[in-house]
């Protein structure tokens, strides 16, 4: 029997997690499927046929560890997504590369570092009253701000402290990511499998679940679709798995927040077919090698 392995994290905490929902879906296609952390050092990796990235929510705080694990993996069995890819999508300057192709992405400024009078600058560069800052490497909203022209100093020296010689990125306040909320397409083996509406809650604008979004089933407008079609048109050849985030923007069109391929959450609860699309592209593509 093939065996096929979802990495996951050591302590699941309140992150909620759906990958079970593609297990019995990959059973019944002939696979014997564990789930283990990242971190694990008993079962050989070469014991498995392939490795899908999934629930490995921790390791933006050990970055190197995860990436020598990750080659690891990668020499010992197959490893989905590419190991170039998650290099590529690591960093969120990836943005750039995705701008340079043609797509349309929020507008967005890269620093290495932060001083506590950083808004006035970067409103002034981006022509906005309000901006968010967050880091190039992270995940699930940890150290994103929405900074505001009336912060408080001692917030924003609070801000930058978190930003000394690290990288980050900074971005207009899309004011619809309130008044509508964020889009999310998957995406198997290049195809379109299903969508969501992730809406912050009150007194937020962060979109994960885990902050208290509300999670809802979409089906996406033409052009949405459209515009996802040509993101992950350019990612050659196609990843396994691929999530990608929108917002509309004043214009009624919609851009890139982010394009995720390291271990987004792929929400298969939320389309009853999704979790078989997401099984047949596992086998399929372990079938190509």
């Amino acid at each position: 029997m093939k065996k096929c392995v979802f990495l996951t994290l050591d302590e699941t905490g309140d992150f909620v997690i759906d990958d079970e929902h593609a297990i019995g879906p990959l059973e019944a296609l002939g696979w014997e499927v564990s789930t283990l952390s990242w971190r694990q050092n008993l079962t050989p990796w070469s014991d498995f046929d392939i490795a899908v990235i999934r629930s490995t929510w921790d390791y933006w705080n050990e970055v190197p560890l995860f990436l020598d694990t990750l080659e690891r993996i990668d020499r010992a069995t197959r490893l989905a997504n590419r190991l170039d890819l998650v290099y590529w999508n690591l960093s969120k300057t990836y943005m750039r590369d995705l701008q340079e192709t043609g797509i349309g992405i929020v507008p967005t400024l890269f620093a290495n570092s932060l001083q506590p009078d950083f808004p006035a600058r970067y409103r002034r560069e981006l022509g906005v009253e309000e901006i968010v800052v967050k880091p190039v490497v992270g995940a699930n909203g940890e150290d994103a701000y929405r900074v505001s022209a009336d912060l408080a100093q001692d917030q924003l020296e609070t801000i930058a402290a978190r930003f000394v010689k690290r990288d980050c990125m900074i971005q207009p306040f899309m004011t619809n990511i309130l008044t509508e909320g964020e889009y999310s397409l998957f995406f198997f083996a290049g195809e379109y499998s299903h969508a969501i509406l992730k809406k912050p809650a009150a007194s937020e604008f962060r979109s994960q679940e885990e902050h208290g979004a509300e999670i809802l089933s979409a089906v996406p407008e033409a052009q949405l679709l459209e515009r996802a079609r040509q993101a992950i048109a350019t990612i050659s050849p196609a990843p396994l798995y691929a999530r990608i985030d929108f917002i509309r923007d004043a214009g009624d069109d919609f851009l890139v927040m982010e394009l995720e391929m390291i271990e987004p959450s792929m929400y298969l609860r939320m389309d009853p077919q999704a979790p078989a699309r997401f099984a047949a592209a596992i086998d399929a593509w372990a079938r190509s090698a």
